[in-house]
């Protein structure tokens, strides 16, 4: 799909804040409330719009325990990944989920609210997957940025 300037300007809008009404959106990029609305259902649609979230803040929820947490497996056959891809995204601590190149074969974003909760997942839930060789841990002191929004231009 080929986004116009406009399209541009109503998503970067949008990824700051999504609960600005059509009115606002529409008066930001200089259309009116119909055509800007048309627009965002034509995004949502095509799939340019995935979803809707509130981000939280993790300590206001007792989530802020964040570590990386590089997996190599033993097998890499087609059957063996998606086993692995299957029972990874079941677990609610992970929150992201990267297959890699080179010596690492997925990272993961883990968050919990402290130390033991991350012992536990790694004793309970990921060591247990079948065909993980190698966790490798690493804990995050400070989060500089986070991925909130693509800048469109």
């Amino acid at each position: 799909m080929e986004l116009d300037a406009i399209d541009k300007r109503i998503l970067n809008i949008l990824q700051k804040n999504a609960l600005q009404s059509v009115k606002e959106v529409a008066d930001k990029v200089g259309l009116s409330g119909s055509p800007t609305h048309e627009r965002i259902k034509r995004l949502e649609r095509t799939g340019v719009i995935t979803k809707y979230v509130a981000l939280l803040d993790k300590e206001k929820i007792g989530k802020e325990f964040v570590a990386v947490c590089n997996i190599r497996l033993k097998e890499h056959n087609h059957a063996m990944l998606l086993n692995f891809e299957k029972a990874i995204v079941k677990f609610d601590e992970v929150m992201e989920v990267q297959s890699l190149t080179g010596d690492t074969d997925y990272s993961l974003k883990v968050v919990t609210t402290d130390m033991k909760g991350y012992q536990d997942f790694v004793m309970n839930k990921l060591s247990v997957i079948e065909n993980v060789t190698n966790v490798q841990s690493f804990f995050v002191m400070k989060q500089i940025k986070l991925e909130t929004a693509f800048k469109l231009e």
